[in-house]
């Protein structure tokens, strides 16, 4: 019995995780700055194609426009519990603006989640580029 309700709680966290992750991407395409600085744990740090950086840079880009995560559309999510850590890719489409051009690049995304103080926290998003041809085992 208690397997199952391992089970369950595990597949009910996943499903939790991957709907703050879709959430993620539409508070970041609607610049929501306060819902993200929430989301984003303090020493949070945030790999892209140009760099490497930490929250508050992240916060900025996104409130600013530097660059304007237009839409993220997602083709696979899959999630993996560890304890209280949950791992979570998504391989996407993402339509940004970038220095005043649209572009659309294929990423899977890894994003790391930890609860602290009964709330997940965004410890890492790391964008990797990817071919369109590009599967998530699971």
């Amino acid at each position: 019995m208690s397997a199952l309700g391992a089970f369950a709680q595990n597949s009910t966290t996943e499903q939790e995780i991957k709907e703050l992750s879709k959430n993620k991407w539409q508070w970041m395409a609607d610049k929501n700055v306060d819902k993200l600085a929430d989301l984003f744990q303090d020493q949070a740090k945030f790999v892209h194609m140009s760099g490497t950086w930490n929250k508050d840079r992240e916060l900025e880009i996104i409130k600013t426009g530097s660059i304007w995560y237009k839409k993220a559309d997602v083709h696979d999510v899959a999630v993996e519990m560890i304890d209280d850590v949950a791992l979570l890719w998504n391989r996407i489409t993402l339509t940004a603006e970038v220095r005043g051009n649209d572009v659309a690049t294929e990423f899977t995304v890894t994003e790391v989640y930890k609860k602290q103080g009964g709330e997940w926290k965004l410890l890492a998003l790391t964008f990797s580029s990817v071919r369109d041809t590009h599967e998530i085992e699971h």
